[in-house]
């Protein structure tokens, strides 16, 4: 006999398991009776569906149009049953998969939520008295499979067929799903422990080396089982079987092992595959799980973000909200991040991501008297190098944040370290080593997690967030039991259920000085998100800048008038805008349905805050009018050429309406590379691997259409301003250029209306430019950052599209170029040679895209395009220029309307306010752009009394001090520093 061939042995401990042990955990079920009534149209709540009339229903019934919902009425008789029980209900559940699928919600009779139902957590405890007959109901969701839309092959996953589940106007109304069953049946006791120890060995073998000695230790331990269990009698010998075992999982982890803090987690998205409102009922049935394992295992914790998604819960589930409060209190159910949403981080403004921080920490702080410390952010795309100073200003010291683990061609060399940004402010930051938000604690996670610390020799700890996500009801008891048996044992690294604050503790008293990483953590993946849904990106700067401008003209009519300030508009309105910062609906890659939910709010948002500011307005003196500019722009046409001049440029446009050349009148320097036209549009054909929302891949760059043809050239304007007009068409899609040059103003600007009617294509708007740089400085939240043109490195070049914010400046001594923007934000440089020497700049913006996942008719229609081309010889030009540009769809605020202004062009005011307690101080928040240290001086135009520095929660901070004299106010700021100062007025101090 060969005692070391354990293949045998193995087989038959798989086949114990599925064909033995977990048919015995329903030993005894019964079937019991059913009735259903399905909503005709949105869900109902429970008061509601308990009065409908309800009709029998058998296994095997279809039920559930898309986004249906069905109310399934079950009745148990405990009669004969003796002990605990557990009621299983299949409404048609893929076993094979946690979520993206049906799911449910169960309630009793009294109208108190249960728990949830879930393909991988589909059982309810019973709590009846023998004889008794308990109700419940079952709120049924029929969410279809959309990421597996085809069939669930794995072809049609990653290729992302298109499919018309996400939108109720093109939804089928078949059923989705068929009914199989429900059963009751005693609860399961030391047979499902039994599974748990083998399932935990199990995995110890799929990680180990087969030739090792550990292997066979447990493989001997797993046929010494065998050898006494009795699958006639499994309750009589299933304590001899465990004791088998015993030894096998006694044996503790090296002493080298790292150690895993296992966080139970639940990343659930406000909005991807799924609209809000089916978001706000799945953060319901994994709080309501949540509770029911905290009600069974004392040990157990949770971590949940998102202070939206308590919010919801608050609102629509009171009693849900009690049961969570209380276990908040308890320190079980622990709020973390602080945030609104978990937002994404390319796209939003700096100011948004403030309001996205105080937002959410004072709704925990308002809610439950508590204030986390850590930024929690998994599922980002990628994290802005503002981050860190934003974050400390709202009182987090550390982050933990994982995308960036799927970068496609580099790895982040740390997992713990000191993340440094734009301003110099650094917070302890973490990638979890297990690549994933959502592991079920299976050996392979574990493993990998210990593999992939780094570095090695340096760091011993990591966070390992667990829980089925996306929907799929976070952690499970099967979960916790073997995250209890993984918790020192040979073969695996060791495991601790842990919090946040523990693993922080432990991650800071390892970090040393050299780890450490500076600037944004950029994601080599998901680069289309900042150009997919156009209209998400101009919805969301309007109101960017609406809300700006509003707050400021609000506390201008307030403090100067006396008019009422709306508070709770404002606020709430910042809140909806939040909600569509969300990391799968800004970035544009939710179904239709979410962002034609996106589309209606961002309007009827916009129709309210303009409301507010033509209120506001109306209590200020009118802003006088502005002088014409003294010299006016000409218009020629020669040889087959069009001129445009005023005295800062002459721009040439050429038979094709192509910008053949800009010439900086002043100095004589063309802007344009020489023989390279400006402004060109390019197709280029857009079929990523996967992900189609999501992905841009390199190659795109490589194949494109220029829009050669030209339908029609058009010239209009006056003395003030004119304008050629280009109309081009490109497959059934059709385009109109304007180029603009106005009175007074150094840029060409360039105006594009696109009427998109293309499938997987993308548009980008080419500027080749004749300047010599080996960077390029692109706007950023609070500043700027400075990208590589050139692409020596494996890291330059994975950077082949980028987010910028506003503009992108290019500078060599004695020219420079700027490249200004309204709502454009995906970019990518590159750098040419030329023959005969010299070398090109290019800059491409990426206008549009058409993938066809996950919703099939993305960007189809029309949509507008300013972009603007001048000489700047600096970021301070380059932010003038955008300021300029920005002003001719959103009038700034007149000079009237204004409390405080900026006396220096590197000090940029984001916020002008009262203060959130309605005390009625005025709070002001800027930063210094250019990245230079200096003193910061502002004006301001009301008499105030105090002023204190303040965190973004307006609470005094020490520092140093600031000088009030007279109407000047001014201090010491470093380069790209944020500053939040609190002002009272004149005679009223909250101080």
């Amino acid at each position: 006999m060969d005692d070391d061939n354990f293949a045998p042995t193995l087989r038959r401990v798989r086949r114990l398991v599925v064909d033995y042990l977990r048919p015995h955990l329903d030993r005894g079920s019964t079937p019991v009776p059913v009735a259903v009534w399905e909503a005709p149209g949105e869900p109902v709540g429970w008061s509601e569906a308990v009065e409908m009339d309800f009709r029998p229903v058998t296994a095997g019934t279809p039920w559930g149009r898309p986004w249906g919902t069905a109310w399934f009425r079950v009745d148990v008789d405990a009669s004969g049953l003796p002990g605990a029980l557990e009621l299983r209900v299949d409404i048609g559940f893929d076993h094979s998969r946690p979520g993206f699928q049906c799911e449910a919600t169960v309630w009793d009779g009294r109208g108190r939520i249960v728990k949830a139902l879930e393909p991988m957590n589909d059982r309810v405890t019973i709590e009846a008295s023998a004889g008794d007959t308990v109700t419940l109901y079952v709120e049924a969701s029929a969410n279809p499979n959309i990421l597996f839309a085809e069939g669930g092959s794995a072809t049609a996953q990653l290729n992302n067929m298109p499919t018309p589940l996400g939108d109720l106007g093109t939804a089928p109304a078949d059923p989705l799903y068929r009914f199989r069953g429900a059963w009751v049946a005693p609860a399961p006791g030391e047979p499902a422990e039994l599974i748990a120890d083998i399932e935990v060995l199990e995995g110890i073998l799929r990680v180990g080396a087969r030739d090792s000695r550990r292997y066979a230790q447990v493989c001997r331990a797993l046929r010494a089982m065998l050898e006494v269990v009795d699958t006639d009698d499994l309750d009589g010998t299933v304590d001899r079987a465990r004791a088998a075992l015993a030894p096998a999982l006694a044996a503790r982890a090296a002493p080298s092992a790292a150690v895993l803090h296992a966080v139970g987690h639940a990343h659930i998205d406000s909005a991807w595959l799924w609209p809000v409102r089916e978001t706000r009922r799945k953060v319901a049935r994994t709080f309501a799980n949540v509770l029911d394992l905290m009600e069974r295992d004392p040990e157990f914790t949770f971590v949940a973000s998102s202070a939206q998604q308590f919010a919801w819960v608050e609102a629509d589930y009171p009693e849900l909200f009690g049961r969570v409060a209380d276990r908040v209190r308890e320190g079980r159910f622990l709020p973390v991040g602080g945030m609104w949403v978990e937002s994404d981080t390319n796209l939003p403004s700096g100011e948004s991501l403030v309001r996205q921080f105080v937002e959410g920490t004072r709704y925990f702080l308002e809610t439950f008297g508590i204030e986390s410390d850590e930024v929690w952010l998994p599922d980002s795309f990628g994290y802005t190098g503002a981050l860190p100073q934003i974050a400390a200003a709202a009182g987090k010291a550390r982050a933990l944040v994982q995308k960036v683990s799927w970068n496609d061609t580099n790895r982040i060399p740390v997992s713990s370290f000191a993340w440094e940004g734009i301003d110099g402010t650094r917070i302890l930051t973490h990638i979890p080593s297990v690549d994933i938000y959502n592991t079920d604690l299976r050996a392979e996670d574990l493993v990998r997690a210990e593999s992939q610390l780094r570095p090695r020799g340096g760091l011993t700890h990591t966070l390992v967030p667990f829980g089925y996500g996306d929907g799929g009801g976070g952690p499970t008891r099967q979960m916790i039991a073997s995250g209890r048996r993984s918790r020192d044992v040979e073969g695996l690294p060791r495991l601790r259920f842990s919090s946040p604050s523990a693993f922080f503790a432990d991650a800071s008293a390892e970090l040393t000085a050299d780890l450490a990483w500076v600037g944004e953590l950029y994601l080599e993946a998901h680069r289309g998100t900042y150009t997919t849904q156009r209209a998400m990106k101009v919805g969301n700067r309007t109101m960017e800048r609406l809300l700006e401008k509003a707050e400021h003209v609000a506390a201008a009519a307030a403090i100067l008038t006396g008019a009422e300030y709306p508070y709770a508009l404002l606020r709430a309105t910042w809140q909806r805008v939040l909600l569509l910062q969300f990391h799968d609906i800004l970035p544009g890659t939710s179904i239709a349905w979410v962002h034609k939910e996106a589309r209606l709010a961002y309007a009827e948002a916009e129709a309210t805050i303009r409301a507010v500011i033509d209120e506001g307005l109306g209590y200020l003196p009118a802003a006088e009018p502005s002088a014409h500019a003294a010299f006016p722009v000409s218009a020629v046409f020669q040889e087959g050429r069009h001129v445009l001049a005023n005295e800062y440029l002459e721009a040439v446009v050429d038979h094709r309406g192509w910008v053949v050349s800009l010439r900086d009148r002043r100095s004589g320097h063309e802007l344009n590379a020489p023989g390279e036209p400006l402004g060109v549009l390019r197709v280029h054909p857009d079929t990523p691997g996967e992900y189609d929302a999501w992905e841009l891949d390199a190659d795109v760059e490589r194949v494109g259409a220029e829009l050669h043809d030209v339908d029609e050239i058009v010239h209009s304007g006056d003395d003030g301003a004119r304008t050629i007009e280009v109309v081009r068409s490109f497959g059934h899609s059709r385009f109109r250029q304007r180029y603009t040059l106005r009175a007074g103003v150094a840029a060409l600007e360039f105006h594009t209306h696109v009427d998109w009617a293309e499938s997987r294509k993308l548009l980008k708007l080419a500027f080749a430019l004749d300047v010599k740089a080996e960077s390029v400085s692109f706007g950023t939240q609070f500043g700027y950052l400075d990208r590589p043109a050139v692409r020596n490195t494996s890291w330059d070049r994975a950077k082949f599209e980028v987010p910028a914010h506003r503009f992108a400046w290019i500078g060599m001594p004695g020219q420079g170029i700027a490249v200004c923007n309204d709502a454009i934000y995906g970019h990518d440089v590159s750098r040419h040679t030329r023959d005969g020497g010299g070398s090109t700049i290019e800059v491409g913006l990426s206008l549009l895209r058409s993938p066809r996942f996950p919703d099939p008719t993305t960007d189809q229609g029309e949509h507008a395009f300013a972009v603007s081309l001048s000489s700047a010889d600096g970021i301070a030009d380059a932010m003038r220029e955008a300021d300029r540009l920005e002003g001719l769809s959103i009038e700034p605020i007149p000079p009237a309307a204004r409390l405080v202004s900026s006396m220096d062009p590197g000090i940029v005011v984001s916020a002008v306010k009262l203060a959130d307690d309605r005390s009625g101080d005025v709070v002001v928040r800027f930063h210094e752009a250019l990245g230079e240290r200096g003193r910061a001086r502002l004006g301001l135009h009301f008499p105030a009394g105090k002023v204190r520095r303040v965190d973004l929660l307006e609470r005094e901070l020490p520092g140093s001090p600031v000088c009030l004299d007279g109407a000047e106010l001014s201090l010491d700021i470093r380069p790209f520093e944020l500053v939040t100062l609190r002002l009272s007025k004149h005679g009223n101090s909250t101080y």
